[in-house]
């Protein structure tokens, strides 16, 4: 998962097209989806109205006081993702708080329906372009509407007459008490049964097997990574395969920097066939840690994205098997 804004602002998306695309880039053969940073830019101008706006046209933005105003379009953000070479690209969106109210998340749903056609208009003008070797990308669009259920079907009704590849769930999907909100069901059951849905910003373990069980097939979220620069990793509790998912306790988190793990000479998750567990120690990685080598966030990473690969793998085995 990449975000096209923080692309066209560093290094840029003309660069990444002259490096070879995303994937080359990046040196990774896998799928590549880009966010569209409708989201990103959301949260940049709630916390300080100063550093942008938004209008039927588009975003105007900058991330910081005293950079030159940036304007992206719903046209802008297609050709962006086409640049970079995404394989799954996201319709720019306007997202909301659940807070706000009736009046702002109607016109956000207005917005979003009205810049998903344009972003369709442009994505098919540039797919129109491609050599006959290139793969055709997907188009996901967003579905809108806060925590009412009516914007919510309604937005998801429109978009689906513009038709997309996939949709993408927006706005907050948890709530304060650290739930999965209502409406992220909600939105999956206005969907097509067989289209794919993508969870945005859902991680915590427990909220995706939940979203998976909802209907949901994709998800990113910064937990895995960045938890584990913080020092908290995930443990099953038990073989993956065999555990019930119904809530949290099928996992757990260990604390590396806790002197407990010291002189403990154990893997991380005895059950896990990572780099960082079949090679080295609790107590190893608490060493590096302690000290500041790097070595200890590679490695600490490295365990939690095999934990929600092993996740989302038993989560579909045992889809299969029901």
């Amino acid at each position: 998962m990449v975000n096209a804004i923080h692309l066209a602002r560093r290094p840029g998306t003309t660069l990444v097209r002259r490096m070879g695309g995303i994937h080359k880039f990046m040196g990774w053969s896998g799928p590549v989806a880009s966010d569209s940073g409708g989201f990103q830019i959301h949260s940049l101008i709630s916390q300080q109205s100063k550093l942008g706006s938004v209008s039927d046209r588009g975003f105007a933005y900058r991330f910081s006081a005293g950079e030159k105003k940036r304007l992206v379009t719903p046209e802008k953000c297609i050709r962006h993702q086409f640049r970079i070479g995404a394989d799954v690209m996201f319709c720019l969106d306007v997202c909301t708080h659940p807070d706000d109210d009736e009046s702002r998340q109607l016109q956000s749903c207005k917005r979003t329906v009205a810049w998903a056609k344009r972003c369709k208009s442009e994505f098919e003008a540039k797919v129109e372009g491609l050599a006959d070797r290139e793969v055709r990308p997907l188009l996901f669009a967003v579905v809108q509407g806060g925590n009412s259920v009516e914007l919510r079907r309604t937005c998801a009704e429109q978009l689906q007459k513009i038709g997309f590849d996939g949709y993408g769930f927006g706005g907050w999907p948890i709530g304060s008490d650290g739930e999965l909100v209502d409406a992220v069901s909600q939105v999956a059951s206005f969907l097509p049964l067989d289209a794919p849905k993508f969870a945005l910003g859902i991680g915590k373990p427990e909220n995706l097997a939940r979203a998976y069980h909802a209907g949901y097939h994709l998800f990113d979220c910064a937990m895995p990574t960045r938890d584990a620069r913080h020092k908290r990793l995930f443990v099953f509790r038990g073989e993956p395969d065999n555990v019930s998912f119904d809530d949290s306790s099928f996992y757990g988190c260990i604390y590396l920097q806790d002197e407990k793990h010291a002189a403990d000479r154990g893997p991380v998750d005895a059950t896990c066939d990572c780099h960082c567990c079949t090679n080295f120690s609790r107590a190893y990685l608490h060493h590096l840690f302690k000290v500041g080598d790097s070595l200890a966030q590679r490695l600490a990473t490295i365990h939690n994205l095999r934990f929600y690969v092993r996740l989302t793998e038993a989560l579909a085995k045992r889809k299969a098997r029901d």
